[in-house]
């Protein structure tokens, strides 16, 4: 048995699960999801707690119930306190800048480099070095905060880059003088 999937996810009094043939719906106070379920799973719902039970043995529903079990749980997460990844940008002349429903990068190049921000996510800038890109879905909000990430990875030599909060760059020695 899956040690995440016999789990049961325990839902918050203001978030609401609703559950009509292979789609389950999560609703909160700061939105709802949606996701549509393979009919491999029984999903009872029992106290304010999400049971998922596997109908069948085989290798395809013991793979499918802990990873459904893991992206039920950040939908309730989500729709209950938002995802929330911070992103700083260190060197000279390395910074963001926010115009109507655009995030602009500079971090070294000949230009800078324009994101779109989608309309479910939030960007915040806390200074012109660091943002926060919040959300409900923790999926879109990491995957915004990679591609931003990816234009300028942190170096191991000098530590530009652009990097998130928290993480730590192993440095290098550079070449040592004669």
């Amino acid at each position: 048995m899956s040690r995440i999937g016999k789990k049961a996810i325990d839902i918050p009094k203001e978030v609401s699960i609703k559950m009509e043939n292979n789609n389950i719906t999560v609703k909160g106070k700061h939105g709802s999801l949606e996701r549509s379920v393979l009919n491999l799973l029984n999903l009872t719902l029992e106290e304010n707690k999400l049971v998922i039970t596997r109908k069948e043995d085989s290798k395809k529903s013991r793979e499918y119930h802990g990873l459904i079990r893991a992206l039920i749980q950040n939908m309730v997460s989500g729709v209950h306190e938002k995802f929330s990844k911070t992103l700083i940008a260190e060197g000279v002349g390395y910074k963001f800048q926010i115009e109507k429903n655009k995030l602009i990068v500079n971090a070294g190049f000949t230009h800078p480099v324009e994101f779109i921000i989608p309309s479910d996510l939030a960007i915040k800038l806390e200074t012109p070095t660091k943002i926060s890109i919040t959300g409900i879905d923790k999926e879109k909000v990491g995957f915004l905060a990679s591609k931003i990430h990816d234009v300028r990875p942190p170096e191991p030599y000098k530590g530009k880059g652009i990097l998130y909060d928290g993480e730590k760059i192993i440095r290098k020695a550079g070449k040592t003088g004669k």
